[in-house]
């Protein structure tokens, strides 16, 4: 074994003849006699590719078995250089795979080392490799027209929860013999279930269950000479072909908040044209001056708990993304009963969060960052953002229009104001108006919720959150906030200032006392939560999309919600299956409707 072997713990390790292989199952990663050349020879020629690229907008590609990322980099490389160059917008790879047993990123770049041709293409990769919490990673990779969703899980777990139809599959996978999991009927038939017609596979072994295994999900077979040592290699292909729809052009986005921001950045991301209309009046929570981007903590570790996880890598990441968008790294939780100490060791043992993401803390270790004593969590990767830097840059140019009827038309829809003036038309309309969404939508389970924050200028804080929160702004500190259930209304109260302070003085009284005899600036404003305390993210049966009930946690859940909404609306492949619980339907009181 290499003498720079990684450290315990790891999936592979280095034979002498500078070889990864599996420390898991005792294979070695890739051909002894050119791994990307067999690459290109069993994957991507054996799917058929570049010229299947040509048959839709759109292309996706699903992976079993991620590993070094070799696959991936080298299908980046031929979509760049050879993807359809029509004249109309470029469309974009979807790639899904699939990787129980990540690498770390120098084990990766170590093999990618190999193959300097793949340039950019590895390089890409290597710059935004995933982590190893489990979950989905969206990662998007800039300069390729391409996003990879990399599901860090068993296989069947991903592909039950992958809703997308892919074009082509690598079946890569550690030999049948040594890995007979991966090569299972059960997950064959998983496969073959998230194909879209026509779609075709490919992989190195043709051993005698896996070809039974596809034939018996569906897959015609064909044996191929193989590559380097090995004789034979398989091709596989299921009957018919992907149906070509009309994509829409534009979208219509109800709500100028962060729900309605982010839908735009997604929309337009996918090359949509899209309108953001807002009431002149709206008072969206997000229009603070500072927000924080945390995750509801469960600490049972559910699918709730991982939704809140992946959506928080997504929103950091988008946020950091844009130029003066983060304020402040880093929230400390604070306990405010005694069972939070051990809640929050739950929080930070779970596996959906990067090592070191999340910590418990002691009192001891608390004592050096606030004026207390107190068991918190360090939410290492939370953020504070400043709300009007990232609306201003997702939603571009809003018109400021009250929306009071949307009409169907039979290729979309119109938008009316109150006096029944057409304010835009569009193929598709997305509700993302919080509370106000009620408006619109009869009979949807929304609740209002008036809260008002407070701030003051020329006082510091680092991020603190303890039943209340007290975070930094660009020029000073915002704490708050009231929450008072089925208000409305959004006067500035001292009354509400007052119950801040209070709240604040119990969480951290030194810093309370520093406030004493200020003067506050405040904005109220209305937030919308549900019976469930789940957001309404989904598409209804007449096709309007609806992003609302984020309650206090917008700025965590809405980039990733959106993708997911536009997605589905386009027929893509979604960051993770999340229609179900999401699903705006399941409070429609009977014979509801959209308009007036």
């Amino acid at each position: 074994m290499d003498p720079t072997a990684p450290e315990d713990g790891s999936p592979l390790v280095w034979r002498e003849d500078g070889l990864p292989q599996s420390s898991l199952y005792g294979d070695v990663y890739f051909s002894s006699v050119d791994g990307l050349a067999e690459t290109r020879a069993v994957f991507l020629a054996g799917c058929g590719l570049p010229e299947r690229f040509a048959e839709q907008r759109d292309f996706t590609v699903g992976e079993l078995g991620f590993g070094s990322g070799l696959n991936i980099a080298a299908l980046l490389e031929l979509w760049r250089r050879e993807k359809p160059k029509n004249g109309q917008q470029a469309g974009k790879l979807h790639i899904f795979s699939i990787e129980a047993h990540p690498l770390a990123r120098d084990e990766a770049a170590r093999i990618l080392a190999h193959w300097p041709e793949l340039g950019d293409a590895a390089q890409i990769l290597l710059d935004h490799w995933p982590g190893r919490a489990r979950g989905f990673h969206r990662i998007d990779l800039p300069g390729f027209d391409a996003v990879l969703d990399l599901a860090i899980m068993d296989v069947v777990e991903a592909l039950e929860a992958w809703d997308g139809a892919a074009d082509a599959w690598f079946l890569d996978g550690f030999s049948p013999a040594l890995n007979p999991a991966m090569w299972r009927d059960e997950v064959l038939a998983a496969v073959a279930a998230r194909s879209a017609p026509g779609a075709r596979a490919a992989t190195f072994t043709v051993a005698g269950a896996v070809r039974r295994g596809l034939q018996a999900a569906g897959f015609e077979i064909a044996k191929r000479p193989g590559f380097g040592r090995k004789r034979e290699r398989l091709e596989a292909w299921l009957p018919g072909e992907r149906a070509v729809t009309p994509r829409p052009k534009s979208l219509a986005i109800v709500g100028g908040g962060i729900a309605g921001a982010s839908l735009a950045r997604a929309a337009r991301a996918e090359g949509l044209d899209v309108t953001v209309i807002d009431d002149p009046d709206g008072v969206a929570a997000s229009g603070n001056p500072a927000a924080l981007v945390t995750p509801a903590l469960d600490a049972g570790g559910g699918p709730r708990a991982g939704l809140y996880a992946q959506a928080l890598v997504r929103a950091v990441a988008l946020y950091e993304a844009e130029p003066g968008a983060v304020i402040a790294r880093g929230v400390l939780q604070l306990a405010t009963t005694e069972r939070d100490a051990v809640r929050f060791a739950k929080v930070a043992g779970q596996d959906l969060f990067e090592p070191g993401a999340m910590a418990a803390l002691p009192p001891d270790q608390t004592a050096g960052r606030i004026d207390a004593e107190i068991p918190a969590l360090a939410m290492t990767s939370s953020l504070v953002v400043a709300p009007p830097v990232v609306t201003a840059a997702w939603s571009g140019e809003v018109v400021r229009r009250r929306v009071a009827k949307l009409e169907r038309e039979e290729d979309g829809w119109r938008l009316l104001d109150e006096a029944g003036a057409l304010i835009v038309r569009a193929d598709h309309v997305a509700l993302a108006s919080g509370a106000a969404t009620a408006a619109l939508l009869p009979g949807v389970a929304l609740r209002p919720v008036r809260g008002q924050a407070s701030w003051a200028e020329g006082v510091s804080t680092p991020p603190v959150a303890f039943g209340g929160y007290a975070i930094p702004t660009s020029s000073g500190l915002l704490f708050g906030a009231t929450h008072d259930r089925d208000e409305t209304a959004v006067d500035v109260r001292p009354a509400d200032h007052a119950r801040n302070l209070d709240t604040l003085a119990k969480g951290l009284p030194a810093l309370a006392e520093q406030l004493a005899g200020k003067t506050f600036e405040g904005r109220a404003a209305i937030r919308a939560t549900t019976p469930d305390r789940a957001p309404l993210a989904g598409i209804r049966d007449d096709g309007v999309l609806v992003l609302t009930g984020l309650g206090s946690r917008g700025f965590c859940l809405a980039p990733l919600l959106a993708e997911h909404l536009v997605a589905r609306m386009l027929g893509l492949p979604s960051p993770r299956h999340l229609s179900h619980p999401l699903d705006p339907r399941r409070f429609d009181s009977p014979g509801a409707s959209i308009g007036v």
